[in-house]
């Protein structure tokens, strides 16, 4: 098939080449040869997504990539990585008889054919492999009904690709085994046991070892002192900062605060640096200071309290030693930051102290009774009042400008089918989605959809047809197609919707500027 180029949003091109060796190449050459503005780029089974920093860049790169023959590059020597394997996996009979074999002529197969490592996805240190030799590929169906939960170290194969899950998760793959090799290790350099280009050899093991989920790590780098402790965490409190972009190809995707503005708000107000790290909360919370430190709360409308005396949103307060202050319930949007000045101290993974709620990189949830600690604030602005930037409009349905594409034509009805309704935010949405129902969407195709790299604010559709729209904690990969993409500058909005809201979508033209 002849190439072609897919807005994705305002600053995201997603390139269609047909094959995994083209999108290889492509993937190869931007690499050695980055666009201008180019900030990310993730291969994947026949298609290459180009993220650039801003809409003017992304102008431009498709003007350039609609001219770009790639070219072969240089082959390097591969790094060969050992993966041992237990095959006592689940699916390992009813797979060898899809495939007309015998169990041991799977396994033989499985660990006689060299593997290549193609491209990351899907969640940190999962690597999708393809057989070296394509005449050596052989194609299974994914599970009908995937599983809830995947063992961390289950070893797997869909359609031509096999690869290792690197901690427990939901999942479709069939299991043939499992493997006692950690494919993550977040304080390594690198932090993937396996990188695309890899070479990849399964050795078959007899002895079931039990296998460890990796540990993460624990040290916080700088000075650092304690200043708070969190009396009640509400319903959900975590680190955040400005998030750990570019290494979607180890499968890790960006993170950080739900809502930025908020983040960036509060801050500002307390004049840390934009990226300083904050408390995200949902449900309200309740803190203590162990000395003086100075805070302010931004996001999601709620009482905000110091010893019972109320205290404007976006107002920086000195909060002494012994005082409390609460955040009570929001009364419209969802999320609160809390910033302390000086920034909050946690360990960094990959240059971000974000905790990601679908891959579990950084610090695990806030719990009653932790200490918080902050780093002694020692550049920045003066501590001044900065205005709320919360969006949401309680009983007045939130509209979420997208881009439409680049798999609006897999549905009957195209873009349209998505903006002439009213969807409802339902109560399983988070930080990795937000989960809409209404009258579900049909499929004017039929099949599978090779994975493809995503962004924030792409809009997936699921078999059962009503949309999720990607958050910041969004998986690298999706399988499933997405029918358009919220621009990044309504994502803050969509953070701080809560269950019950409503939504509407609008078509956004991806060059009239936001």
């Amino acid at each position: 098939m002849s190439t072609a180029i897919h807005r994705v949003g305002t600053r995201a091109l997603l390139v269609e080449v047909g094959e995994l060796d083209l999108a290889l190449r492509w993937h190869s050459h931007l690499t050695a040869h980055p666009v201008p503005g180019q900030v990310e780029l993730i291969a994947a089974a026949t298609t290459v997504l180009v993220v650039t920093e801003s809409p003017r860049h992304a102008r431009q790169a498709a003007n350039l990539l609609a001219a770009l023959e790639p070219q072969e590059t240089t082959a390097q020597t591969p790094r060969e990585v050992e993966v041992e394997v237990v095959y006592d996996g689940p699916d390992l009979a009813h797979t060898a008889e899809l495939l007309g074999t015998s169990t041991e002529e799977l396994i033989a197969w499985h660990t006689e054919t060299p593997w290549r490592a193609a491209f990351g996805g899907f969640a940190p240190g999962f690597t999708y492999c393809v057989p070296l030799d394509p005449t050596q590929a052989r194609r299974v169906p994914r599970l009908e009904s995937p599983r809830t939960q995947v063992p961390h170290g289950a070893v797997g194969l869909a359609d031509s690709f096999s690869a290792v899950y690197p901690r427990t998760s939901p999942g479709g793959w069939r299991l043939l085994g499992h493997s006692p090799t950690p494919m993550w290790d977040s304080a390594a350099t690198p932090p993937a046991a396996i990188r695309p280009g890899d070479t990849v050899r399964y050795r078959a093991v007899r002895e079931s070892i039990e296998v460890a989920e990796p540990a993460a790590a624990a040290s916080i780098s700088g000075i650092h002192l304690p200043a708070l402790t969190l009396d009640d965490p509400g319903l959900l409190s975590l680190v955040q900062d400005q998030g750990r972009g570019g290494h979607g190809d180890l499968g890790v995707t960006e993170s950080g605060a739900a809502d930025r503005a908020s983040a960036y708000a509060a801050n500002s107000a307390v004049g840390n640096p934009a990226g300083s790290a904050v408390i995200e909360n949902i449900g309200g919370l309740r803190l203590s200071a162990l000395v003086d430190a100075t805070v302010a709360v931004t996001g999601a409308q709620a009482e905000v309290t110091i010893n019972g005396r109320a205290v404007p949103l976006g107002a920086p307060r000195v909060l002494p030693a012994g005082a409390t202050l609460t955040i009570g319930a929001a009364s419209a949007g969802q999320r609160s930051y809390l910033a302390v000045r000086g920034g909050l101290a946690a360990p960094q993974v990959l240059g971000s102290r974000s905790a990601d709620v679908l891959s579990g990189l950084g610090p695990a949830p806030l719990e009653a009774g932790q200490i918080l600690r902050v780093h002694p604030h020692r550049r920045g602005g003066a501590a001044r009042p900065t205005v709320n930037p919360l969006r949401v409009r309680p009983g007045e349905a939130a509209v979420l400008r997208c881009v439409a594409g680049p798999r609006d034509s897999w549905f009957e009805g195209g873009f349209s089918a998505l903006t002439e309704q009213e969807w409802t935010v339902t109560p399983y949405s988070n930080r990795v989605g937000l989960r809409l129902d209404g009258t579900p969407l049909r499929r004017a195709h039929e099949g599978e959809l090779a994975s493809e790299g995503v962004v924030a604010g792409c809009i997936q559709v699921p078999p059962q047809g009503t949309p999720v729209v990607f958050l910041r904690d969004h998986p690298v990969t999706g399988g499933y197609p997405i029918i358009a993409t919220v621009i990044p500058e309504d994502l803050d909005l969509a953070a701080q919707l809560p269950a019950g809201a409503t939504v509407r979508f609008t078509h956004y033209q991806p060059d009239q500027g936001a």
